[in-house]
């Protein structure tokens, strides 16, 4: 299925069956670049922010942001709330900030074994 731009649809209209594990590899490539963990940090620290505070304070481009929220508002990390012609976007399950707190921490035990890892593809998130 291709959209009228010529780029894949975000989501498919029917779930694919996964397994648990399968599922919980998902959950982890979705939170497998940085920039949307920044975001993520941001939407935490702030609570709710209009999609050019985030461009803004990232320094990121506005298409970038959207695309990065579009997977964050998809995969259920992410709310948004739409006010006249702005969107606002705020942490939907206050868990994903404890998610986040408890990876940073594991980080702090594990730093020097996570960065030495060379299995791990730093472009793309695969192994």
């Amino acid at each position: 299925m291709v959209s009228v731009l010529g780029r894949a649809p975000i989501v498919e209209p029917i779930p694919t069956p996964l397994s648990d594990s399968e599922l919980l590899a998902r959950l982890f490539r979705a939170l497998g670049e940085a920039s949307r963990l920044r975001i993520l940090a941001l939407l935490g620290a702030d609570g709710e922010l209009h999609q050019a505070e985030i461009v803004r304070r990232l320094g990121l481009s506005q298409a970038r942001v959207s695309e990065h929220l579009t997977c964050l508002v998809w995969c259920g990390f992410v709310a948004s709330r739409v006010d006249g012609r702005r969107t606002y976007y705020r942490v939907a399950d206050p868990s994903v900030v404890e998610l986040t707190a408890t990876a940073e921490a594991f980080l702090g035990r594990n730093e020097a074994a996570i960065a030495c890892c060379r299995r791990i593809d730093i472009g793309g998130g695969g192994a």
